[in-house]
């Protein structure tokens, strides 16, 4: 049953809007047919192009999702039925894949019933280098461009471009299984896994490109990935970490936008509009990291101390910034990066100043993998700001409106520029 018949123009937003959301699902889901991630993305595609053939003309299917899935299911099937070796593996899995369900999956206590996960695993498979890994689950699992994991990544789009098809290329010529791994196989693949997740929160927390602040879909999906993992390996402590610190941003989300979607800045959120009930379980979450803690905390259950600092606060002159700056330093010794030490800059200024600030900002001005990335320029207009060096400040927030590719964030930072004049 569909819908009533919607203009082409409505019908095609509909259709980019849908698969948007649910390729990672429909790649996941077809990979179990197929046994290859590539291919997988690639029937994905079909069924985008069957729905944008379809949709316009016979209307928008009541439940579009289903609609992709199935079809790339259908293709998938019929690609499977063409292999030279189909007999032998319909005889292997016993089953006929156009109408049941995938096989269940041996039993095991910590088994999860869970095509994303899995996908995630497989992705994070340690054949892979660690930048493969990240570019190809972003790819698949959070639905971004090649130039938004770019812009993530602060690299070259043509170095994402060959990252993913080197790592597709090298899934199916190994057959790497779609699998969630046990014992030491998991372990090994788990950092990989957390720092896709949270790249994929990050995406969908502040979109680097479009017309909207936030991706609030791609948050959920890593939220709600990070709880999963959580109960799978519930003696990690930077799991848990993960998904406190994924909590405890999730918990501003409503107050990160305004009326017209436009970015609100921390310090002038309504507090009263964070969620509590997310506050709590990022608390909770944290709680179970430091039982499970054996030895110095983290990088995830230190970025999660950090947030749970902000979350204590009832408003922004009450932030323990002091705090927040000592944990930052921990946490540039535990992980150090220049985007780390922009951070550590910011809660500085806070808690010292922001002539000391600015002392760690103008440092990282050298850093090549910031050189591009605008929320350099924008920190640094800040504490010019505070400064009092305006005319300096206001070409800061210029240059940093130059540099994203984020409508709404874009008009924020030239907004900030004009009010430094």
């Amino acid at each position: 049953m569909t819908t009533s018949q919607p203009s082409r123009t409505d019908a095609r937003t509909s259709v980019e809007t849908v698969f948007r959301m649910e390729s990672p699902r429909i790649i996941a889901g077809v990979t179990r047919v197929v046994q290859d991630v590539g291919i997988a993305e690639e029937l994905a595609q079909d069924a985008l192009v069957a729905a944008l053939e379809q949709w316009p003309r016979d209307g928008v299917p009541d439940n579009p999702g289903a609609w992709l899935m199935a079809t790339a299911r259908h293709r998938a099937v019929d690609l499977v039925r063409r292999r030279e070796n189909y007999a032998r593996k319909l005889r292997e899995i016993g089953r006929d894949l156009s109408v049941t369900a995938p096989p269940e999956e041996p039993a095991d206590p910590e088994d999860i019933d869970d095509d994303l996960l899995r996908l995630v695993f497989t992705t994070c498979h340690p054949v892979l280098s660690a930048e493969a890994r990240t570019a190809l689950t972003l790819r698949l699992l959070g639905g971004l461009t090649t130039p938004e994991i770019a812009r993530a990544f602060l690299v070259p789009e043509a170095t994402v471009a060959q990252r993913i098809v080197r790592a597709k290329r090298t899934l199916a010529t190994r057959n790497i299984a779609f699998e969630v791994p046990y014992g030491p196989d998991r372990e090994a693949r788990l950092g990989s896994v957390l720092d896709v997740i949270y790249l994929i929160f990050n995406e969908g927390y502040a979109a680097t490109a479009g017309d909207d602040w936030l991706r609030p879909s791609l948050c959920e999906d890593a939220l709600r990935l990070a709880r999963v993992l959580s109960a799978l390996m519930p003696k990690e402590p930077e799991v848990h970490g993960l998904t406190a610190l994924l909590e405890f941003q999730a918990a501003r989300t409503a107050a990160r936008t305004g009326p017209r979607g436009e970015p609100v800045l921390l310090k002038d959120q309504n507090r009263s509009r964070w969620n509590r009930m997310l506050i709590a379980r990022g608390i909770k979450a944290l709680s179970r990291a430091d039982a499970t803690a054996t030895g110095a905390p983290g990088p995830y259950v230190l970025q999660a101390a950090i947030a749970a600092c902000h979350a204590h606060a009832y408003s922004y002159e009450e932030t323990d910034w002091r705090a927040i700056a000592t944990l930052y330093g921990l946490l540039a010794a535990r992980a150090p990066s220049p985007v780390v030490e922009l951070n550590r800059a910011v809660a500085v200024s806070m808690a010292s100043g922001p002539e000391p600030a600015l002392e760690i900002v103008d440092a990282l001005t050298a850093e090549p993998a910031l050189r591009d990335y605008h929320l350099l320029p924008s920190v640094r207009g800040d504490l010019l700001l505070r400064l009092g060096r305006t005319a300096e400040a206001r070409a800061e927030f210029e240059r940093a409106a130059s540099l994203t590719r984020n409508e709404r964030e874009r008009e924020l930072l030239l907004r900030r520029a004009a009010e430094a004049s």
